[in-house]
């Protein structure tokens, strides 16, 4: 099995690690604008192959496009952060450009292939990518709705000070700090609602934590996190190429699903050879229904800024 990944930054290359030792894939490609820094970070990859035993591939391209032909996943990780100054309807176009571009040039080699999107504002970039491939819904995957959940699993197991492993939760609706839903109505820890031992106020700061997730590791950090978005990509690919049937909180094109219509936002997917093989639906309270319908009213807005990129 075959997997590219345009953008061989913090985030690609991270996902590019974790999908290579963890032998989800027999090869991968990494590409890159920058002259020589996905052969770079490929070769550095490929000198771990002996010291943690892995056997899988890994090609670093230059824009060379045609290195990824026959891939049956591409991950698309490009594009800029915000600078200051910047207003958000100049970055979405400049980001637009760059997932279209680049979109069109994967499926070109790979015309079979399934589409995770990692790009920021990651439910905007999943629908420009839906709505210029032309390809079914099943096949154009955003990514964040794995990390989202992936922070709040932990969030709630440091404040139950239990396994992470043994927690399970979801988040849904947008991928952005005002516009994600952690479910904390429905996490459980091995099978036992949290609230059973969590208070109201512990759990609203869980919920809090997690919806500033990502801009608190930018703050710590001085520029976004990776080694959590990487493990997030790997972790959403391992359950496509190995059929896993995974449910997993993904940016998908909804028709109708959770009351919404020509949008794609983060909902419960079943993940497998195929990609989106079934949108979950999750009974809702009226609370959650109503944040879901404002949250998917945020995204909406942030869609309008694609006028010109689509038109």
């Amino acid at each position: 099995m075959k997997v590219t990944i345009v953008g061989a930054g913090n985030v690609g290359a991270t996902c590019a690690d974790a999908i290579a030792y963890r032998r989800i894939a027999s090869e991968i490609v990494l590409v890159d604008i920058r002259e020589g820094f996905a052969e770079g970070k490929a070769l550095d990859i490929m000198q771990t192959q002996t010291t943690l035993g892995f056997n899988t591939k890994v090609v670093g391209s230059t824009n060379d496009y045609s290195k990824t032909a026959g891939s049956h996943v591409v991950v698309i990780t490009s594009g800029i952060p915000r600078k200051p100054g910047m207003t958000r309807e100049e970055l979405i176009g400049i980001n637009a450009g760059i997932v279209k571009s680049v979109a069109g040039s994967l499926l070109q080699y790979s015309p079979d292939a399934i589409f995770v999107i990692v790009s920021n504002p990651m439910d905007t970039m999943t629908y420009l990518a839906y709505k210029s491939l032309g390809l079914p819904k099943n096949r154009i995957i955003g990514m964040g709705g794995a990390l989202d959940s992936s922070r709040f699993k932990t969030y709630l197991s440091l404040a139950l000070d239990k396994p992470a492993n043994d927690i399970q939760g979801m988040v849904i609706g947008g991928h952005g700090d005002t516009t994600m839903i952690p479910l904390t109505r429905l996490a459980s820890y091995n099978g036992v609602p949290v609230s059973q031992f969590l208070s109201e106020e512990q759990l609203a700061k869980v919920s809090a934590d997690t919806m500033v997730g990502g801009a608190t590791l930018t703050a710590l950090l001085g520029t976004s996190a990776w080694y959590a978005p990487g493990a997030s990509v790997a972790y959403l690919v391992d359950s496509i190429l190995n059929d896993q049937k995974k449910m997993i909180p993904c940016s998908v094109y909804v028709e109708g699903e959770y009351g919404q219509n020509d949008i794609c936002i983060g909902v419960p997917c079943i993940i497998g050879r195929n990609g989106v093989e079934e949108i979950v639906k999750v009974d809702l309270n009226d609370a959650e229904k109503a944040t879901f319908a404002k949250s998917a009213d945020a995204v909406r807005s942030m869609n309008d800024a694609l006028s010109t990129v689509l038109s």
